[in-house]
């Protein structure tokens, strides 16, 4: 009769193992699967930031563009009183080309360099 008490007892730690096992398999997906959702959810609040960021960007590099064609128009009227309109439009485009070709190329110089030594 102990022998018997003795393989239910067996029978039964060994059931009780099982489902602590089946109960920690269960938890530790749990656990991984909702780490992995906090991530998801932070890389969707930073991509959020960083596209609201670039946008307000957008727009600031937009009004400064409009301010910076207003400034152009000023200067080619300013000039206007010196020579002639076709001519002070002239002078004003050729120095913005110049000197945007100079910070191009600075900028090119820079980039070659970077790629050189990364």
């Amino acid at each position: 009769m102990s022998s018997n008490v003795a393989n239910k007892d067996t029978t039964t730690q060994r059931d009780s193992l099982s489902e602590l096992l089946g109960q920690l398999a269960n938890n530790s997906a749990a656990v991984v699967h909702d780490e992995i959702e906090l991530v998801i959810q932070g890389i969707r609040e930073k991509a959020a930031a960083v596209r609201s960021g670039f946008f307000t960007a957008v727009t600031g590099a937009a009004i400064g563009f409009a301010g910076f064609l207003s400034l152009c128009t000023a200067l080619i009227i300013g000039l206007s009183a010196y020579m002639a309109p076709v001519m002070a439009a002239l002078v004003t485009g050729a120095a913005l080309a110049l000197i945007g070709a100079v910070i191009a190329f600075m900028g090119y110089r820079q980039l070659k360099k970077s790629i050189r030594n990364p």
